[in-house]
């Protein structure tokens, strides 16, 4: 017991097992690294000022973004390769389960970051290539929401009293598909570029709309409840990219509306559409705005209020990607509005997000190092399902 009391957090740090064992313990939730990666890229892409080695250093971020996802699937394939109950365990988790997303959020980064970095050099057969691939995302990030949902619908019960933003994420694909919409649009034929736009307002309608239900959710537990526990406070800020990568949508493609949208669309004789839409799109992307902000003040005096009894989590990356997109629909305002200063504060809030993303890569590592994640009861899957676990008890 002095032992425990003396390891605090890491009561298994005298302890030695495989590392076969530890990846065992590889969750969908390290794709939130990956992520945070791409978006961080995709956020350097987009700087309203730029420096020589600025567009360098995204595409760093963008190679690193790959071959994190690269490693993240192998090792997260291995542990299905040794158990392969682990998959359908995993889908059917109380608390991994809804990490599932993250998966799908990163492949959209790399198709974002693909746009950003790999168009203006490559061919035609690139923009060919990522109208395929567009669509074929939103099909598979499709099926995944539903049946995703169908499992927890039906088989857990999870009560309102423990609801946290996380509750979005395999949702959270279509947060994104909006986004990566209005990036594709810009270079795509108008044959192209329309659909598309059409597809981006429609799944970032979905996705917004099932946010802003678990937001009802997420505000009665807060009222009802107390905070959540001080290691668990960093996923918070997952509540911030619902509103803030929907204002992003709705900014980006208001602003390309006039030119994607032809003359007499729907029949419209008497009003040029395009205008129309792009006055109507960028004032409800700018009313979104305040709204993801407010949940990062809510979410940074929570983490602050408890800093002290924080311990590193995978839960942390949420500390990137949310405000990755609040950041990118504030360099979007200000081009909107054509203010140097909302952009001085885009690039202030770019500089912040890149040095806590160097922050928390150490802090993933030490963790490692540390024990404190891929370790039996230290990670998603601690709160084991009937029957998970039992293939690493034989491994040794």
């Amino acid at each position: 017991m002095e032992e425990q009391e003396d390891e605090g957090a890491y009561p298994h740090e005298k302890q030695h097992i495989s590392i076969r064992r530890r990846l065992s313990h590889f969750t969908w939730s390290w794709f939130e690294c990956t992520m945070s990666t791409g978006a961080i890229a995709v956020l350097l892409s987009l700087q309203p000022f730029h420096f020589h080695g600025l567009r360098t250093i995204g595409k760093i971020f963008f190679i690193v973004d790959l071959v994190l996802f690269v490693l993240f699937t192998s090792l997260i394939s291995f542990r299905f390769f040794r158990d392969p109950s682990a998959l359908k365990l995993s889908l059917h988790h109380p608390h991994e389960s809804f990490f599932f997303g993250t998966f799908w959020v990163s492949i959209a980064m790399i198709l974002d970051c693909v746009q950003h970095y790999g168009v203006p050099v490559c061919g035609p057969w690139l923009l060919k290539a990522l109208e395929i691939c567009f669509w074929v995302y939103a099909a598979c990030a499709l099926q995944v929401a539903i049946f995703q949902y169908h499992v927890i619908f039906d088989e857990e019960s999870l009560p309102v009293i423990d609801a946290m933003p996380a509750w979005i994420l395999p949702l959270y694909p279509f947060l994104v598909l909006g986004p990566l919409a209005s990036v594709l649009v810009s270079s795509q034929p108008q044959t192209s570029a329309l659909p598309i736009f059409i597809g981006g307002i429609v799944f970032q309608g979905l996705g917004w709309m099932f946010a802003f239900l678990i937001y009802s959710l997420y505000l009665t537990r807060l009222i009802n409840s107390e905070l959540p526990e001080e290691p668990k406070r960093p996923a918070m800020y997952i509540a911030v990219g619902p509103a803030a990568y929907t204002c992003s949508t709705l900014i980006k493609l208001g602003m390309q509306a006039p030119k994607v949208i032809p003359a007499h669309y729907l029949g419209i004789t008497t009003l040029p559409v395009g205008d129309v839409w792009k006055a109507i799109s960028v004032p409800c992307g700018l009313f979104l705005w305040l709204l993801g902000f407010w949940f990062f003040a809510l979410s940074t005096v929570s983490v602050l209020a408890g800093v002290r009894r924080i311990h590193f989590t995978l839960d942390c990356w949420a500390f990137i990607f949310p405000n990755a997109g609040l950041t990118i629909a504030a360099i979007q305002i200000g081009d909107v509005l054509d203010s140097d200063g909302i952009k001085a504060v885009g690039s202030a809030m770019t500089i912040i997000l890149v040095a806590m993303w160097l922050f928390v890569v150490v802090m993933n590592v030490r963790a490692v190092w540390l024990r404190q994640v891929l370790w039996p009861g230290m990670d998603e899957d601690m709160e084991d399902v009937s029957g998970h676990g039992q293939a690493e008890v034989k491994d040794d």
